[in-house]
């Protein structure tokens, strides 16, 4: 079989990528959260401090919320509403990462652990709020500054809405080309490594074959900031929860503008949003659905029909007999934020569910 050459505008393939991938499994991310824990960063308990304060309302199962109401402040008792399938789960679930870097950083034995450290408060979030698509999460390590960090941005973006699964026309053809020879210019010029073809190789390679909800490009050095770039709206924090996300940047004068990972506090207006064809090879198109919160149950429920509501909480009603529901679902009565198939399930949640099942806050 001929090996296929590099090409911009055709579809890449990650054997052709000369990086490097560090692969970090479960258990390193145990280790590194645990490790978070144990040396807490203020900044980010008191805006995890913050949401568990905040009023909650009742009709939020749409909605996108993190709730934390009960015990200690770690993963377990803090619970995210998923957007792909509206459960709301716990941040205890750890994932793989796929780390992409040059030669040279493996060269000086730098490890790539701190790298997922770095970031590990907006990766564990951005796990959490995905059920499906999130086990592994793709991050390639540059050495941009931050004008270059947002040109490859606009770069990329620029790619997948003219030539992602598309026939791109002549006249975008050129422009694609024409910004891809600057860039690749420009980092050559200040000798950044990984150079602009391979970032641009690995980038659309992991897009075509892996199909993500988001990849991450890190830049190493202290004075740049990475980015986090969505494949889709729907995958972005909203704007309600995280406009006072914490925004990495250790300088207690810090501002919007000096942000070492470019976390989305404004929603989808503030974030970078790949526009990406789907259907047929380039994967399903995103539709949220809702699901019975039964992490094992495969109910979708019908969102046009009201819900029926539980008599006295997830446990209470669990074990009142009533039958199941599958069109239109359980909704627990005391958090109003879960809705099940049957009290069977409602019942099976439980040891989980009620870390997290109190009334709102407000509420009579």
């Amino acid at each position: 079989m001929p090996k296929r050459n590099y090409s911009v505008l055709s579809q890449p393939s990650l054997s052709m990528s000369e990086l490097i991938c560090k692969t970090l499994d479960h258990d390193a991310t145990d280790m590194l959260i645990d490790k978070w824990l144990e040396h807490r960063n203020d900044a980010y308990w008191e805006w995890f401090q913050g949401v568990r304060e905040r009023k909650h309302a009742a009709n939020a199962l749409r909605r996108q919320v993190i709730v934390w109401n009960k015990g200690d402040f770690v993963p377990e008792n803090i619970f995210c509403r998923t957007v792909d399938t509206g459960r709301l789960i716990p941040l205890d679930r750890t994932w793989t990462t796929h780390v992409y870097h040059h030669r040279s950083m493996q060269d000086r034995k730098l490890s790539m652990m701190p790298v997922v450290y770095t970031m590990l408060p907006e990766l564990m979030l951005l796990r959490g709020m995905h059920d499906h698509g999130c086990d592994d999460v793709y991050i390639i390590v540059t050495d941009m500054k931050r004008q270059e960090m947002d040109d490859v941005t606009e770069y990329f973006k620029l790619v997948c809405r003219h030539a992602f699964g598309r026939n791109c026309k002549p006249s975008m053809e050129n422009q694609i080309q024409y910004d891809h020879m600057r860039l690749s210019h420009t980092l050559l010029r200040q000798r950044r490594t990984p150079c602009f073809p391979q970032i641009d190789l690995a980038f659309r390679a992991i897009l075509y074959e892996k199909k993500p909800p988001f990849i991450v490009l890190f830049s190493h050095q202290t004075t740049s900031y990475s980015q986090i770039l969505f494949t889709h709206p729907s995958f972005v924090p909203s704007e309600d929860i995280f406009f006072d996300f914490p925004s990495g940047c250790p300088n207690p004068c810090c501002n919007d503008d000096c942000e070492m990972i470019r976390f989305p506090r404004r929603g989808v207006d503030g974030a970078a949003i790949l526009s990406i064809k789907r259907g047929g090879r380039y994967g399903r198109k995103i539709k949220a659905r809702e699901m019975c919160n039964w992490i094992d149950c495969g109910v979708c429920f019908n969102e046009v029909t009201h819900c029926a509501e539980s008599s006295e909480g997830s446990q209470s009603s669990a074990d009142s007999g009533e039958a199941p529901m599958a069109n239109s679902g359980l909704v627990c009565s005391k958090c109003r934020l879960v809705k099940y198939c049957s009290t069977e399930h409602q019942k099976k949640d439980w040891e989980e569910h009620r870390r997290v099942c109190a009334k709102p806050a407000g509420s009579n």
